[in-house]
């Protein structure tokens, strides 16, 4: 089984207001100007982004046997996917339920809570981003 290791981050300024997210897949980097959305928003965005990211990196038949490691410094993420918050947000249902979705496509998934200080670079993704897109918002 391949052990890929993701960190994502997602975020919004003004809460909700201008998002965005960032993610590295091993070397690789990618950063998505989302609109409008929450920074929870963000965050799921962020999952499922990577997710189908390395569906198409890897292809169909390689997922089912990867071992995914997703990273995050989102508590309320980690926790929901792992099960062990309820989900309050109603926007968040559907989200919560196309990564449940999404993850039946690989071998294993895990969902790891890290300190924001181990995750930079995918935040840095996020506000070079919003950073690019200011002249879109203001």
């Amino acid at each position: 089984m391949s052990k890929i290791i993701v960190y994502i981050d997602g975020g919004a300024r003004d809460n909700p207001g201008p998002a965005a997210i960032g993610v590295t897949i091993g070397e690789r980097e990618y950063s998505k100007y989302l609109g409008r959305a929450t920074n929870n928003e963000a965050e799921y965005a962020a999952a499922i982004f990577a997710l189908k990211k390395i569906k198409q990196l890897i292809g169909k038949e390689k997922a089912k046997d990867a071992e995914v490691h997703i990273r995050s410094d989102s508590e309320l993420l980690v926790n929901q996917l792992n099960g062990q918050f309820k989900i309050k947000e109603k926007d968040l249902i559907p989200l919560f339920i196309e990564i449940w979705n999404l993850k039946q496509d690989f071998g294993k998934i895990e969902f790891v809570q890290m300190m924001r200080s181990e995750n930079k670079r995918a935040d840095q993704l996020v506000n070079q981003e919003l950073n690019s897109q200011r002249g879109l918002f203001g």
